[in-house]
């Protein structure tokens, strides 16, 4: 995992750079697990805007075969991320930024350990389709945060989706609501190193072990996804849909087994597999059940399996 600067775990878990891509800047490792995409896509076209419907509904996400870019990503100070909202989300509610667990500023939470409802004062870049930088956003709490089964955080904001598209001009990406596909076509964009990583979805791991954390049926990349610190908390974007699939937390550095920096898979007879170099992503199909009208969480709601306090 990587936190800021890949690698960091050690000091702050990295997601996507080195085992929890996410730590940071150049010259300074992102931290574990935020590995680094490949270098942006040439000549990309930005995804197309969400339109606000009627009644504040936000219109259906980019269409199939949207070039994927920066639009909707943003930088946190140790890490990457992205302003989602949920398929039934509305234009009119609070806005929500997605990141990893790993980059939480409280530091990482522990096995077991499930964060809510927790005041926040942390800001985001919010990033055009080029990568510029556009403006800051401010969260006014941690909505959910936690590294038992997934490794992820959520933010709430202090603007709504529709604010954001009157001040900026962009619209969020859209968290898809099915299991990410075998074989799939995707982009890892990182909002801290402004840059586009491109891969496919290799297959799944039934559980990814990292030091003394457990992640359940996390995507394992493809070479293409030689995430970095820094990386962590980036979104993966399906390219044909240009739904968001999973976040990136990590890679397997030096081929070191279940340690900091270095996940391994085990399957469901208790087999540890090593793959050095491969990095991988937490799936986040389970997150939209847990939320309801108006971008509220409810861990009880039917079909949320996200873990709870």
């Amino acid at each position: 995992m990587r936190k800021p600067l890949i690698g960091m775990l050690a000091t702050v878990l990295v997601a996507g750079a080195t085992t929890l891509a996410g730590l940071a800047p150049a010259q300074a490792a992102p931290l574990a697990n935020a590995p680094l995409v490949n270098a942006p896509l040439a000549n990309a076209a930005p995804l197309a805007n969400v339109a606000t419907g009627a009644k504040g509904a936000i219109a259906a996400p980019a269409p199939a075969d949207a070039a994927v870019d920066f639009t909707g990503t943003v930088a946190l100070d140790n890490c990457s991320g992205s302003l989602v909202r949920m398929p039934g989300s509305a234009g009119s509610d609070p806005a929500l930024v997605l990141s990893n667990g790993h980059c939480l500023e409280s530091g990482m939470p522990g096995p077991g350990q499930v964060v809510t409802d927790q005041p926040s004062s942390r800001t985001f870049t919010l990033l055009d389709g080029s990568g510029a930088d556009l403006g800051t956003l401010n969260a006014v709490k941690v909505v959910y945060g936690a590294m038992t089964d997934t490794d992820v955080s959520i933010y709430q904001l202090d603007s709504s989706y529709d604010t954001i598209q009157a001040q900026y001009g962009i619209a969020p990406l859209t968290v898809s609501a099915d299991h990410p596909a075998q074989g799939a076509d995707i982009r890892v964009v990182s909002g801290y190193w402004k840059r586009i990583y491109s891969c496919s979805v290799d297959g799944f791991a039934y559980q990814l072990r990292e030091a003394d954390w457990t992640f359940k049926d996390s995507v394992r990349y493809t070479s293409g996804c030689n995430v970095i610190g820094g990386t962590s908390g980036s979104p993966v974007v399906d390219a044909n849909s240009g739904l968001l699939v999973a976040v990136n937390n990590t890679i397997n550095e030096n081929g070191q087994s279940c340690t900091l920096n270095n996940p391994c898979e085990v399957d469901q007879g208790g087999a540890v597999t090593v793959h050095q170099g491969i990095g991988y992503a937490q799936e986040t199909y389970i997150i939209p059940p847990c939320f309801g009208a108006g971008n509220v969480l409810d861990l009880t709601l039917p079909g949320c399996a996200l873990p709870r306090p």
